[in-house]
């Protein structure tokens, strides 16, 4: 499971260097293998291990080509999938299309969700926390069930 926040730099060649704390988890569970792709709903990048990847993939291959809204969910998410291996320092080299994609230039925000990592350009990932913080506190709406149920 990846929790947790932290700035990364992109070096000259689109590399990002991963957390210590996460290097050995991902050579563990892994081999260092990794699969990145956009996030079709932010300006953010997705980065799964190979394994967590594999099974979105089968996810996927169970949607129909011929709906359109299922085939435009494949299309963008298996035609931007990128497969990457972390090398000997534990960087991770990003396309240059998903570094444009997430507009990610020097600093970088990576995200652990779970079963996976976002990456966020540093700027635009403050303005996104501000936004969903501001949208928690000024929201009419009504809390779903499971998140009424949620006690921290």
């Amino acid at each position: 499971m990846f929790r947790g926040a932290s700035l990364v730099n992109l070096d000259s060649k689109g590399r990002l260097s991963v957390p210590t704390r996460y290097r050995e988890k991902l050579i563990e569970i892994a081999a260092g293998q990794m699969v990145c792709t956009i996030d079709i709903h932010h300006p953010c990048l997705l980065l799964y291990t190979l394994p967590e990847w594999e099974v979105i993939e089968q996810k996927l291959s169970r949607l129909s080509s011929m709906n359109p809204n299922e085939r435009r969910v494949q299309r963008l998410l298996l035609g931007h999938a990128s497969e990457c291996q972390m090398d000997s320092a534990g960087r991770l080299l990003l396309t240059p299309v998903l570094r444009q994609h997430a507009g990610l230039t020097k600093q970088v925000m990576l995200v652990g969700q779970f079963n996976k990592f976002e990456l966020w350009d540093e700027t635009t990932w403050y303005q996104r926390v501000k936004e969903d913080i501001d949208a928690e506190q000024s929201s009419s709406e009504v809390m779903s069930e499971r998140l009424q149920d949620l006690s921290l």
